[in-house]
C-alpha cells in the first residue's frame, strides 16, 4: 500500500497532492523492480513534490481549497525537486496582475510547504534515493 503524502492543510490542490503522492508511488514501484533484478540502478535520483500557493482577499496562502482557490486573485502551481531546483512555476493573475514582491512571497510560501513534503518523502523513499540521503 501506498501512504498517502499530505502537507498540514491536506494538500488540496489535487494537481500538486497528485504529483507528490505519485512520485512516492513510482519510486516504490522502482525500487520493488530493482529487487526484482527488472532493473539495475534505481532511475530516479532526486525528491520531486508539488505546492499550490494564491493570493485570496489580498493575503498569500498555502493549499488552497476550492472555496479559496475559486475567489483567488493569484493562483499558482510550483513544483520543485528535493534539492531545490524548479521543474514548473505555473502562475496566473485571475484577477489584477502582480508584482515581483507578491511572487517572491508566494515562492517562500510553497517552498515553506514543500520543506514539510519533502520531509515525509524522505522518511518513505529516501533511502533509496542517493540526492534524498543528505
Amino acid at each position: 500500500m501506498v501512504p498517502l503524502i499530505w502537507p498540514a492543510k491536506n494538500n488540496r490542490g489535487t494537481r500538486t497532492a497528485s504529483i507528490t503522492g505519485a512520485f512516492v508511488a513510482l519510486v516504490l514501484a522502482l525500487q520493488k523492480m530493482r529487487e526484482q533484478d527488472l532493473i539495475r540502478t534505481m532511475p530516479v535520483s532526486d525528491l520531486v513534490a508539488a505546492a499550490s500557493v494564491g493570493i485570496v482577499g489580498g493575503e498569500p496562502m498555502l493549499d488552497l481549497a476550492y472555496v479559496e482557490d475559486s475567489r483567488a486573485d493569484v493562483d499558482m502551481n510550483i513544483v520543485k525537486t528535493g534539492a531545490g531546483l524548479y521543474i514548473e512555476v505555473q502562475g496566473t493573475a485571475e484577477a489584477l496582475p502582480f508584482g515581483r514582491e507578491a511572487l517572491n512571497r508566494l515562492l517562500d510560501l510553497a517552498d515553506s510547504g514543500m520543506r514539510q513534503l519533502f520531509a515525509l518523502q524522505r522518511g518513505l523513499v529516501g533511502q533509496h534515493l542517493e540526492k534524498a540521503k543528505a
